[in-house]
């Protein structure tokens, strides 16, 4: 397999902390976001991914899996060892939500596209673009706090899919200097994340394309 990526991508380091967990090696392709007006505009990679955004897992049958839930959701289904999610139903829901407060309200707000538009198109300042982003990080945080379980990780002993999203949106929080001192639960789990190798491995800055 091949994993299109780049290093301070907060989904691209999803995918690599679920492979790293499963303990799946893939060959790397790496894609920079903002050289060159951004690298993954160029024809080829439109090719892989006509979204134009990072990861893309290409499988050795050829096909192409894009967005990092769904790349996850296929790793967990096809390398079922170890779970990323709990065996209870309800309890699976429940780390899903909590996983798609990140993926679907954070996230899709705090990502570079939107950032840019909100520079170049709005011509926003960068105080204004970063209490944009700070008020989308607080009001979300806010709500997993409230929601993570007694650890070490967000929901109990073994880790989940919760933990491998909260990972790199604290890496971004802490990145754009976001305050994150009403989180004490938070911090908690992603210092025990960062122990583990997997987790560990897949930082930004332990990536071979890292700035």
């Amino acid at each position: 397999m091949k994993l299109y990526t780049f290093f301070r991508s907060s989904a691209a380091y999803r995918v690599r902390i679920a492979l790293n967990l499963k303990g799946i090696t893939t060959e790397q392709a790496f894609i920079h976001l903002t050289k060159e007006g951004g690298r993954q505009h160029a024809a080829d990679y439109r090719a892989v991914n006509p979204q134009r955004r990072v990861p893309a897992l290409v499988l050795d049958s050829g096909g192409v899996l894009l967005q990092s839930p769904a790349i996850i959701e296929y790793l967990d289904e096809v390398h079922p060892k170890p779970p990323l999610l709990p065996a209870d139903p309800v309890e699976r829901a429940k780390v899903r939500a909590f996983a798609d407060i990140i993926g679907c309200d954070i996230h899709p707000l705090n990502n570079l596209a939107p950032l840019q538009y909100l520079r170049r198109e709005l011509k926003h300042e960068q105080p204004a673009i970063d209490a944009w982003y700070h008020h989308w990080i607080l009001e979300g945080f806010a709500a997993l706090e409230s929601m993570i379980r007694p650890g070490p990780y967000c929901f109990g002993r073994d880790v989940t899919l919760a933990d491998i999203f909260l990972v790199p949106q604290m890496y971004n929080a802490r990145r754009l200097k976001a305050p994150l001192d009403k989180f004490p639960k938070l911090i908690a789990a992603d210092a025990e994340c960062l122990k583990h190798p997997a987790f560990d491995k897949a930082r930004p800055e332990n990536q071979p394309d890292a700035e």
